[in-house]
């Protein structure tokens, strides 16, 4: 390849910023994992207790005032307030100011939701139907639309370039990295703020989920024990709330300022299962299909991977179809596999973010985080799975998924930072 379309696609991880049911920033999650922590707890009172839903993942609370005037503070939801709150993080991290250590043309923002601002719309038509007209904030879209998270990082940071939103569902987080590597790839942009930022964390919602049993119970039990990946008695997945925001660079305006890298994305692969709007293939073929379509756009081999950051929600068909498509893709002895799924819950459209700065981190920190609560791993997902504790390892890739809701598959290879291996 030459050296300037090498330089091209040379897309660096330089910032990473973090709001997960673990903690606010990335020393928080890092040693929540490394610890073994759980950031899953009991839901209390009456409105939970109608839903079916009794554990979940809820991030710590943000302080609007901290980040918005006071006349603007009231009309942002809370999956706002994560990704402003992580995008900080984010570009601190990566010692990088819009404006002047980088044109404001020249950068990008690409976050994305799931559920967007579902439980503010929730308040406000309950507010509705027991209080009348008067009682609907005129703020009800401006704080609930989906692209409100990459707008308002755009206002804060006084970002030029493009902004956008990408629906597609638990999928989105992963999706937007996706994004953010072409645009960069492209030449749309020298850098890339992006990410995924979910709260799903709605009577509505919690209620759709458990009558369509697919959330996961603590009952009497530990509620930190409720998510179980893979494992054998795994009933569903644990709804969560956060947000996570990498930063993408292209290696030459990184390099020209000395950044801080503390990895690589390396390539990208999408693809719809053409199956059913909630469950997915069972075979996993387009699972397999994405994995395959990003390892050849990182110019990769399965053998060149060293570790695989599962979607593993911990329902019973999800885990099994991906169990079987990492068998296709990476063989019976493919590389060590893990969910972090066991110790936060499932963050929707944040996931795919978060779990893409995990695997980033893993790389960096050379140790493969265990997937919590996989006591009794369940023979039918027979994979190299990291359990019991992390393990320590120096892989030079990795590949992390994400599947969502309508069959969407996304996986992103993932590779250390240059001079690191």
């Amino acid at each position: 390849m030459r050296s300037g379309l090498r330089e091209q696609y040379d897309v660096w991880v330089t910032g990473i910023g973090l709001v997960t049911p673990l903690g606010i920033g990335v020393p928080a999650f890092v040693d929540g994992l490394a610890a073994q922590r759980s950031g899953l707890r009991r839901l209390e009172g009456e409105a939970w207790a109608a839903t079916g839903a009794d554990v979940a993942g809820v991030a710590p609370e943000i302080s609007a005032l901290d980040l918005l005037p006071r006349t603007e503070a009231r009309s942002v939801d809370r999956f706002v307030l994560m990704a402003l709150a992580a995008a900080d993080e984010a570009l601190g991290d990566a010692k990088l100011t819009v404006g002047q250590d980088v044109a404001a043309d020249r950068v990008a923002v690409v976050v994305s939701t799931g559920a967007g601002g579902l439980a503010t719309y929730e308040e406000q038509a309950v507010a509705r139907a027991s209080r009348g007209r008067a009682a609907v904030s005129p703020y009800l879209l401006p704080g609930m639309l989906p692209n409100m998270a990459a707008a308002r990082i755009a206002i804060r940071h006084g970002v030029r370039g493009l902004s956008s939103s990408i629906a597609t569902a638990c999928a989105a987080g992963a999706m937007s990295v996706a994004e953010g590597l072409r645009l960069i790839r492209e030449g749309t942009a020298d850098v890339v703020i992006c990410g995924g930022t979910d709260t799903a964390l709605a009577p509505s919602v919690a209620t759709s989920f458990g009558n369509a049993r697919a959330l996961a119970r603590a009952g009497t039990g530990d509620p930190a024990a409720a998510s179980r990946p893979f494992d054998l008695d795994r009933s569903g997945f644990v709804l969560s709330e956060g947000a996570g925001i990498l930063v993408l660079e292209r290696a030459a305006h990184a390099r020209a300022r000395s950044a801080h890298a503390y990895g690589r994305v390396l390539g990208w692969g999408a693809t719809s299962d053409a199956h059913h709007p909630t469950s997915p293939r069972p075979d996993g073929e387009g699972a397999a299909d994405a994995m395959r379509r990003a390892l050849a756009d990182a110019g990769l081999s399965p053998r060149d991977i060293g570790y695989v950051n599962a979607h593993g929600t911990g329902t019973k068909v999800g885990d099994l179809a991906e169990a079987r498509a990492v068998r296709s893709v990476f063989g019976e002895d493919g590389p060590p596999v893990s969910s972090v799924k066991g110790a936060i819950g499932h963050l929707l459209g944040a996931a795919g973010a978060v779990e893409a700065a995990a695997t980033v981190l893993a790389l960096h920190h050379r140790s493969l985080p265990a997937t919590a609560n996989l006591d009794r791993p369940d023979p039918a997902c027979a994979l190299d799975h990291v359990r019991g504790a992390p393990r320590a390892a120096a892989p030079e890739a990795a590949v992390s998924n994400s599947f969502a809701f309508g069959g969407h598959n996304v996986s992103l290879v993932l590779g250390t930072a240059p001079g690191a291996a």
